[in-house]
Protein backbone atom coordinates (compact mmCIF):
# COMPACT_ATOMS: atom_id res chain seq x y z
CA UNK A 1 0.00 0.00 0.00
CA UNK A 2 0.93 3.86 -0.51
CA UNK A 3 0.52 5.52 3.54
CA UNK A 4 0.49 8.70 4.39
CA UNK A 5 1.76 9.04 7.89
CA UNK A 6 0.94 11.36 10.61
CA UNK A 7 1.25 11.98 14.48
CA UNK A 8 0.64 14.14 17.07
CA UNK A 9 3.39 13.72 18.86
CA UNK A 10 5.90 15.60 16.47
CA UNK A 11 8.50 14.23 13.53
CA UNK A 12 10.86 13.37 16.33
CA UNK A 13 8.80 10.95 18.12
CA UNK A 14 9.84 7.56 18.90
CA UNK A 15 6.52 6.15 18.59
CA UNK A 16 5.93 7.44 15.06
CA UNK A 17 9.23 6.26 13.92
CA UNK A 18 8.80 2.22 15.66
CA UNK A 19 5.67 2.64 12.83
CA UNK A 20 7.52 3.88 10.11
CA UNK A 21 9.87 1.01 10.23
CA UNK A 22 7.60 -1.63 10.67
CA UNK A 23 5.30 -0.30 8.02
CA UNK A 24 8.66 -0.26 5.57
CA UNK A 25 8.87 -3.74 6.89
CA UNK A 26 6.06 -5.19 5.57
CA UNK A 27 6.99 -3.66 2.22
CA UNK A 28 4.42 -0.64 2.32
CA UNK A 29 4.93 2.46 0.12
CA UNK A 30 5.21 5.49 3.16
CA UNK A 31 5.02 9.23 2.64
CA UNK A 32 5.40 11.27 6.13
CA UNK A 33 3.98 14.67 6.96
CA UNK A 34 4.41 15.29 11.06
CA UNK A 35 4.02 18.25 12.83
CA UNK A 36 7.28 19.59 13.74
CA UNK A 37 6.59 19.89 17.55
CA UNK A 38 4.02 18.02 19.89
CA UNK A 39 0.34 19.00 19.13
CA UNK A 40 -1.52 17.06 21.46
CA UNK A 41 -4.82 17.46 22.44
CA UNK A 42 -5.59 19.75 19.51
CA UNK A 43 -8.20 17.60 17.75
CA UNK A 44 -9.15 18.97 14.55
CA UNK A 45 -7.88 22.73 14.58
CA UNK A 46 -5.85 23.94 11.31
CA UNK A 47 -4.33 27.13 11.57
CA UNK A 48 -6.51 29.21 9.82
CA UNK A 49 -5.47 32.56 11.42
CA UNK A 50 -1.60 32.10 10.39
CA UNK A 51 1.13 30.75 7.41
CA UNK A 52 1.41 27.35 7.67
CA UNK A 53 5.72 26.76 6.33
CA UNK A 54 6.75 23.05 5.39
CA UNK A 55 10.04 21.69 4.50
CA UNK A 56 11.68 18.70 4.01
CA UNK A 57 12.96 16.44 7.06
CA UNK A 58 16.16 16.58 7.89
CA UNK A 59 15.84 13.01 9.32
CA UNK A 60 16.64 10.41 6.55
CA UNK A 61 12.96 7.93 7.25
CA UNK A 62 14.10 6.44 3.56
CA UNK A 63 11.15 7.58 2.08
CA UNK A 64 9.78 11.03 1.40
CA UNK A 65 8.87 12.71 4.21
CA UNK A 66 8.09 16.04 5.54
CA UNK A 67 8.19 18.59 8.45
CA UNK A 68 5.26 21.02 8.92
CA UNK A 69 4.92 23.56 11.69
CA UNK A 70 1.14 23.22 12.26
CA UNK A 71 -1.72 20.81 13.36
CA UNK A 72 -2.04 16.90 12.29
CA UNK A 73 -4.92 18.41 10.31
CA UNK A 74 -2.45 20.94 8.45
CA UNK A 75 -0.04 18.34 7.58
CA UNK A 76 -2.60 16.09 6.29
CA UNK A 77 -4.43 18.27 4.22
CA UNK A 78 -1.27 20.37 2.91
CA UNK A 79 0.75 17.02 2.16
CA UNK A 80 -2.30 15.91 0.49
CA UNK A 81 -2.55 18.81 -2.02
CA UNK A 82 1.02 20.30 -2.16
CA UNK A 83 3.73 18.32 -1.17
CA UNK A 84 2.70 14.71 -2.73
CA UNK A 85 3.61 14.28 -6.06
CA UNK A 86 0.19 14.21 -8.36
CA UNK A 87 1.04 10.46 -9.58
CA UNK A 88 1.36 9.23 -5.67
CA UNK A 89 -1.97 7.53 -5.70
CA UNK A 90 -2.42 7.24 -1.91
CA UNK A 91 -4.58 4.14 -0.34
CA UNK A 92 -4.92 5.59 3.53
CA UNK A 93 -3.61 8.07 5.54
CA UNK A 94 -2.45 6.48 9.28
CA UNK A 95 -1.54 8.49 12.23
CA UNK A 96 -0.12 7.70 15.17
CA UNK A 97 1.50 5.82 17.34
CA UNK A 98 0.70 7.80 20.05
CA UNK A 99 2.28 8.06 22.93
CA UNK A 100 -0.47 7.35 25.30
CA UNK A 101 -3.75 5.94 25.19
CA UNK A 102 -6.87 7.52 22.54
CA UNK A 103 -10.23 6.02 24.06
CA UNK A 104 -13.09 7.13 24.98
CA UNK A 105 -15.66 10.01 24.01
CA UNK A 106 -14.16 11.98 26.80
CA UNK A 107 -11.21 12.04 24.44
CA UNK A 108 -11.56 11.03 21.47
CA UNK A 109 -12.23 14.25 20.26
CA UNK A 110 -9.82 16.23 21.79
CA UNK A 111 -6.83 13.65 20.03
CA UNK A 112 -4.74 15.52 17.46
CA UNK A 113 -3.56 11.38 16.75
CA UNK A 114 -7.22 10.16 15.74
CA UNK A 115 -8.03 14.19 13.90
CA UNK A 116 -4.69 13.35 11.63
CA UNK A 117 -6.76 9.83 10.72
CA UNK A 118 -10.02 12.36 10.27
CA UNK A 119 -8.28 14.14 7.99
CA UNK A 120 -7.85 11.69 5.83
CA UNK A 121 -11.50 10.62 6.04
CA UNK A 122 -12.69 14.01 5.42
CA UNK A 123 -10.22 13.88 1.71
CA UNK A 124 -12.18 10.45 1.01
CA UNK A 125 -9.44 7.77 2.25
CA UNK A 126 -9.59 5.08 4.66
CA UNK A 127 -8.20 5.95 7.86
CA UNK A 128 -5.79 3.89 11.18
CA UNK A 129 -4.87 5.47 14.17
CA UNK A 130 -2.82 3.69 16.71
CA UNK A 131 -2.20 4.56 20.09
CA UNK A 132 -0.08 2.97 22.74
CA UNK A 133 -1.11 2.66 26.44
CA UNK A 134 0.97 3.48 29.49
CA UNK A 135 1.11 3.61 32.90
CA UNK A 136 1.38 6.82 34.43
CA UNK A 137 5.18 5.60 35.92
CA UNK A 138 6.00 4.37 32.40
CA UNK A 139 5.09 7.43 30.91
CA UNK A 140 6.68 10.24 33.31
CA UNK A 141 9.76 7.49 33.03
CA UNK A 142 9.84 8.15 29.54
CA UNK A 143 9.61 12.17 29.27
CA UNK A 144 12.18 12.41 32.18
CA UNK A 145 14.21 10.52 30.27
CA UNK A 146 14.05 13.01 27.08
CA UNK A 147 11.60 10.64 25.49
CA UNK A 148 13.62 7.55 25.29
CA UNK A 149 12.16 4.06 25.64
CA UNK A 150 13.43 1.63 28.20
CA UNK A 151 13.98 -1.77 27.39
CA UNK A 152 10.40 -2.82 28.83
CA UNK A 153 8.97 -0.01 26.41
CA UNK A 154 10.79 -0.73 23.85
CA UNK A 155 9.56 -4.49 23.50
CA UNK A 156 5.76 -3.34 23.47
CA UNK A 157 6.66 -0.41 21.24
CA UNK A 158 8.00 -2.62 18.58
CA UNK A 159 5.25 -5.37 19.33
CA UNK A 160 2.65 -2.65 18.98
CA UNK A 161 4.08 -1.46 15.69
CA UNK A 162 4.33 -4.86 14.17
CA UNK A 163 0.71 -5.40 15.07
CA UNK A 164 -0.29 -2.11 13.49
CA UNK A 165 1.54 -3.45 10.00
CA UNK A 166 -0.11 -6.67 10.08
CA UNK A 167 -3.54 -4.96 10.75
CA UNK A 168 -3.19 -1.68 8.51
CA UNK A 169 -3.72 -3.95 4.71
CA UNK A 170 -7.47 -5.57 6.40
CA UNK A 171 -8.40 -2.19 8.11
CA UNK A 172 -7.94 -0.51 4.63
CA UNK A 173 -9.29 -3.05 2.68
CA UNK A 174 -12.35 -3.49 4.33
CA UNK A 175 -13.27 0.19 4.16
CA UNK A 176 -14.42 1.76 0.90
CA UNK A 177 -13.76 5.60 -0.05
CA UNK A 178 -15.53 8.25 1.06
CA UNK A 179 -17.31 6.46 4.11
CA UNK A 180 -16.04 8.71 6.88
CA UNK A 181 -15.03 6.14 9.42
CA UNK A 182 -11.44 6.06 11.54
CA UNK A 183 -10.36 2.80 12.88
CA UNK A 184 -8.73 3.56 16.21
CA UNK A 185 -6.49 0.84 17.64
CA UNK A 186 -5.48 1.13 21.16
CA UNK A 187 -2.30 -0.98 22.38
CA UNK A 188 -2.31 -1.91 26.17
CA UNK A 189 0.56 -1.75 28.56
CA UNK A 190 2.00 -4.41 27.87
CA UNK A 191 1.63 -5.74 24.60
CA UNK A 192 3.35 -9.21 23.01
CA UNK A 193 2.41 -9.61 19.64
CA UNK A 194 -0.16 -12.71 21.07
CA UNK A 195 -1.87 -10.14 23.02
CA UNK A 196 -5.86 -10.57 21.55
CA UNK A 197 -7.79 -7.92 19.93
CA UNK A 198 -11.10 -7.19 20.66
CA UNK A 199 -13.87 -4.85 18.68
CA UNK A 200 -15.11 -2.42 21.45
CA UNK A 201 -17.09 1.35 21.24
CA UNK A 202 -15.92 4.26 23.02
CA UNK A 203 -16.39 4.46 27.20
CA UNK A 204 -18.34 7.06 28.43
CA UNK A 205 -16.22 9.47 30.40
CA UNK A 206 -16.90 12.99 31.92
CA UNK A 207 -14.04 14.52 32.36
CA UNK A 208 -14.64 17.78 34.50
CA UNK A 209 -12.23 20.35 35.61
CA UNK A 210 -8.62 19.67 33.56
CA UNK A 211 -7.87 22.93 34.43
CA UNK A 212 -6.45 24.48 37.92
CA UNK A 213 -7.35 27.39 39.77
CA UNK A 214 -5.92 30.83 38.75
CA UNK A 215 -1.98 31.21 39.86
CA UNK A 216 -1.11 34.65 40.98
CA UNK A 217 -0.54 35.53 37.21
CA UNK A 218 -4.18 34.88 36.55
CA UNK A 219 -3.31 31.81 34.53
CA UNK A 220 -4.61 28.23 34.51
CA UNK A 221 -2.55 25.27 33.88
CA UNK A 222 -3.66 21.77 32.19
CA UNK A 223 -4.15 18.82 34.55
CA UNK A 224 -4.66 15.72 33.10
CA UNK A 225 -7.27 13.19 34.72
CA UNK A 226 -8.38 10.00 33.09
CA UNK A 227 -12.10 11.20 33.87
CA UNK A 228 -15.29 9.25 35.39
CA UNK A 229 -16.52 6.24 33.32
CA UNK A 230 -19.77 5.59 33.41
CA UNK A 231 -20.36 3.44 30.52
CA UNK A 232 -22.61 0.37 31.23
CA UNK A 233 -21.44 -3.18 31.33
CA UNK A 234 -21.95 -4.46 28.21
CA UNK A 235 -20.53 -3.81 25.34
CA UNK A 236 -17.14 -3.92 25.48
CA UNK A 237 -15.91 -0.35 25.94
CA UNK A 238 -12.18 0.91 24.40
CA UNK A 239 -11.34 1.66 28.15
CA UNK A 240 -11.97 -1.58 29.55
CA UNK A 241 -10.52 -3.63 26.89
CA UNK A 242 -7.47 -2.02 27.72
CA UNK A 243 -6.90 -2.53 31.11
CA UNK A 244 -7.97 -5.85 30.76
CA UNK A 245 -4.91 -5.94 28.39
CA UNK A 246 -6.78 -6.32 25.54
CA UNK A 247 -6.04 -4.57 21.97
CA UNK A 248 -9.25 -2.34 21.55
CA UNK A 249 -9.99 -1.58 17.92
CA UNK A 250 -13.16 1.09 17.73
CA UNK A 251 -14.48 1.86 14.52
CA UNK A 252 -15.69 5.35 14.22
CA UNK A 253 -18.10 6.07 11.84
CA UNK A 254 -19.35 9.87 11.41
CA UNK A 255 -21.86 9.10 9.47
CA UNK A 256 -24.23 7.92 12.39
CA UNK A 257 -24.00 11.12 14.55
CA UNK A 258 -27.25 12.87 14.82
CA UNK A 259 -28.43 9.56 13.58
CA UNK A 260 -32.35 9.45 13.74
CA UNK A 261 -33.23 6.73 16.52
Amino acid sequence: MRLLLTNDDGIDSPFLHALVNALQASGHDLFIAAPKTEQSWIGCAKSRLRPVASAISPRDFGCPAWVIDGTPSDCVSIALAHLLAPEASIDAVVSGINIGRNASLGFILASGTIAGAWEGAVHGLPALAFSQDLTSAQFEAFRASGHRADPDLQRTLDASATLAARLAPGLVAATPARRFIVHNVNFPYPCGLDTPLRRTVPARVVVPGLFGPAADDGTHRFIFKLGDDISPAEPLTDRAAIESGLISHTVLDYTALGAIR
